[in-house]
């Protein structure tokens, strides 16, 4: 069991439109809101869905969790917490990627490999917003359309490992998966799956959301700034 990773949307897909582009028609998109009736053929016959449904699912790369009570406790901890990504941003990023499928849009992504949690700080969230924007800003130019910046981030704390075990000097662990499951230090305590993990990655999801969110609307990507970005590297 892992914490779903959050794409959040980080800016509009007007911040940056070029001036030959304001005022252009757009064509109208039907954006589908519920899943075709085609979905039975490739999820087994079972289109019911809910937050248990994958455990009917084949699981790979997944944690082995030595408590089963411990790992019902998070759970049930996580269960009563708010969703990290509401159901109007999620509509919102389905429409817009809807419009760069049609070729009325530029999809940016764009985040680490895997968030620590010994390396979350406000000063490390900006900074890769930052360089979003900045590339998000010359893919607009060069591309003249609108470029849809999504972070891979506020979540992305999983890693898949080839081996399940790590040896060093003849002695074996489980391999490090991301500080969602287990730790990176070389110890038992450390590399022990852990599902309280689960819970210190919602709360810091949480944070970065948080922090996007207001550098997002608080004005931080007007490209009126765009001199003050470049003037923070100096």
């Amino acid at each position: 069991l892992k914490l779903a990773s959050a794409l959040l949307l980080l800016a509009s897909s007007e911040a940056f439109t070029p001036q030959s582009l304001v005022g252009r028609r757009q064509s109208a998109l039907s954006v589908a809101t519920e899943p075709p009736a085609s979905t039975a053929a490739t999820t087994g016959g079972n289109t019911d869905w809910s937050p248990r449904s994958w455990r009917e699912r084949e699981v790979q790369q997944g944690p082995n969790y030595e408590d089963e009570e411990e790992l019902e406790q998070a759970i049930d901890t996580i269960k009563k917490f708010s969703p990290l990504v509401f159901a109007g941003e999620v509509r919102s990023l389905h429409e817009q990627l809807a419009r760069a499928c049609s070729g009325q849009g530029f999809l940016l992504m764009g985040g680490d490999c895997a968030e620590a949690f010994n390396e979350f700080n406000v000063d490390h969230v900006r900074d890769s917003f930052r360089v979003l924007l900045q590339m998000a800003l010359v893919l607009t130019f060069g591309s003249a359309m609108p470029v849809i910046k999504v972070g891979r981030m506020a979540g992305q704390f999983a890693k898949p490992r080839s081996e399940p075990d790590e040896v060093r000097d003849g002695v074996a662990l489980p391999s490090y998966r991301g500080d969602i499951i287990n730790r990176e230090e070389f110890t038992p305590e450390a590399r022990r799956h852990n599902p309280n993990n689960m819970v210190e990655a919602y709360h810091q999801s949480a944070q970065t959301l948080n922090i996007l969110r207001a550098f997002s609307t608080g004005g931080y990507a007007d490209m009126s700034r765009l001199h003050a970005w470049n003037l923070d590297f100096v």
